[in-house]
């Protein structure tokens, strides 16, 4: 009896072991590639864009002042006009998050460069903080 169930046990053993290769199917909605898609596109479509000059890449990371912020329109570019009269080297950027208007100026690669200014301009300008973002690189 012993010998019979070795025997069974031994054909159902090949029986396992002699199944076929088979291949896998994968099975998927047709959105989520819709939607891959999609998010690739988006990701394109808002990637911060940097322009070249002679090879070399013009945007990258640093430090601008913030010298003026307030909800009045009118007197964020009366302030940008004041400080252009005063430092027309230095570029100004105004941007607008509800419900401020920001001014925002200089292209500093280091800290220590956005500090100087500060430390200039805190007797004109009392609000003055240093913010970290991309920046036009000034031309070597």
């Amino acid at each position: 009896m012993k010998s019979f169930f070795t025997f069974i046990i031994c054909c159902f053993s090949l029986a396992v072991s002699a199944q076929k290769r088979g291949e896998v199917i994968i099975v998927r909605d047709p959105m989520v590639d819709s939607l891959i898609e999609r998010r690739i596109a988006l990701s394109k479509k808002t990637a911060p864009v940097t322009t070249r000059r002679n090879g070399a890449i013009v945007s990258q990371m640093g430090f601008r002042v913030q010298v003026f912020y307030g909800s009045d329109r009118r007197q964020t570019f009366n302030e940008q006009a004041r400080f252009k009269s005063a430092y027309p080297k230095l570029n100004t950027y105004i941007t607008y998050k509800e419900p401020n208007y920001y001014l925002r100026v200089g292209d500093f690669r280091t800290r220590l460069e956005a500090q100087r200014l500060m430390n200039e301009l805190r007797s004109t300008f009392p609000t003055l903080f240093i913010f970290r973002e991309k920046i036009n690189a000034p031309s070597l």
